[in-house]
């Protein structure tokens, strides 16, 4: 809906309590934030999450009237976006200096992994039947998608990576594990 407004005349639209005025602010709004969000912080989940977070605050500030120049409504929309960017890049900043000082502290050393018997391995691929085999080599060894491998021995995706579980399957019992 458009109300046919300028950007000025929403400002105390909103502060007089038009929620309609609102929600056409966020209408425009919301697709310059998250092009901001995209450009600085480079994921699109990140950029949504910004749309949101600066619009509350746009939101909370339109509503107890704190925007002194209601003309100037889309610099105060960049301002937050600005400051708020800013914000969560301290934040991280802070994460990752403190994760760095007593992270070793938080998360103990991982348990040493058990030393693979690659002859045992050999054997049990041995003895899985050939189109198991396939599968498992091509995606493991070879490193081809399901689609590739699919392709390659002419059956569907699904067929293979019901394949490709079940022969993990036997390689887990054949190896022992225990997961």
């Amino acid at each position: 809906m458009n109300l046919g407004l300028s950007d000025a005349d929403l400002a105390p639209r909103i502060a007089a309590g038009d929620r309609e005025a609102e929600a056409e602010m966020c209408r425009r709004m919301g697709p310059r934030i998250r092009l901001y969000g995209l450009r600085r912080l480079r994921s699109p989940s990140a950029a949504d999450d910004l749309v949101q977070q600066v619009l509350l605050k746009i939101l909370e500030a339109l509503r107890a009237a704190r925007l002194r120049e209601p003309d100037k409504l889309v610099q105060f929309v960049l301002g937050t976006c600005r400051m708020t960017v800013l914000d969560l890049r301290r934040s991280s900043y802070r994460q990752e200096e403190l994760l760095a000082t007593f992270g070793g502290d938080l998360m103990p050393d991982p348990p040493p992994m058990p030393r693979l018997d690659d002859r045992h391995l050999a054997r049990c691929v041995q003895a899985l039947k050939e189109r198991e085999r396939s599968v498992v080599v091509m995606t493991f060894y070879d490193e081809q998608t399901a689609a590739e491998t699919a392709r390659f021995l002419g059956i569907s995706e699904a067929n293979i990576r019901v394949i490709r579980h079940r022969a993990i399957q036997q390689l887990r019992a054949c190896m022992g594990a225990t997961l």
